[in-house]
């Protein structure tokens, strides 16, 4: 038996393509999380715009790269046209964030549970309901289905 040499290619094609698909979902969700506070940070602290609108930079930023690293990289959707599946993309990341700012406000001001907490349990909810909306609707993933 020839020996099988390791290589990432071949490490991520044991992996189910929806498992693989959620699995680069998180990781393009984390560099979301580093470009949202790396500019929020940025424009709050060091060049003082109001909070609000510094959180809406570094949201929108986030929002954008996770389009375009998922349609890259995550679903491999590159025949779809961009204004569309961008808009739509959008709209299930407002929804995720009026879901999670739901979750984290049933749990903390009435649940009265700890707001970190809150919001840990929000993120992880509202993981699962933005990679769903994303697979299903905004990619359309399920042609990544492949019969031997």
């Amino acid at each position: 038996m020839p020996e099988q040499k390791f290589s990432v290619t071949y490490f991520w094609s044991l992996i189910p393509p929806r498992l693989l698909a959620l699995i680069k979902f998180g990781i393009t969700g984390t560099s979301g999380l580093i470009v949202d506070f790396c500019l929020t940070w940025l424009f709050k602290d060091e060049f003082h715009v109001n909070k609000f609108v510094a959180n809406a930079i570094g949201f929108t930023a986030a929002v954008v790269s996770n389009y375009f690293i998922n349609r890259l990289w995550t679903f491999k959707d590159k025949k779809a046209g961009i204004g569309k599946q961008l808009s739509a993309f959008i709209v299930v990341s407002l929804i995720g964030l009026l879901l999670n700012s739901g979750i984290i406000y049933v749990l903390d001001n009435l649940l009265l549970l700890n707001f970190y907490l809150s919001k840990a349990i929000a993120v992880l909810l509202v993981f699962f309901w933005n990679f769903s909306a994303n697979y299903f609707f905004v990619f359309k993933a399920e042609k990544e289905v492949r019969i031997p």
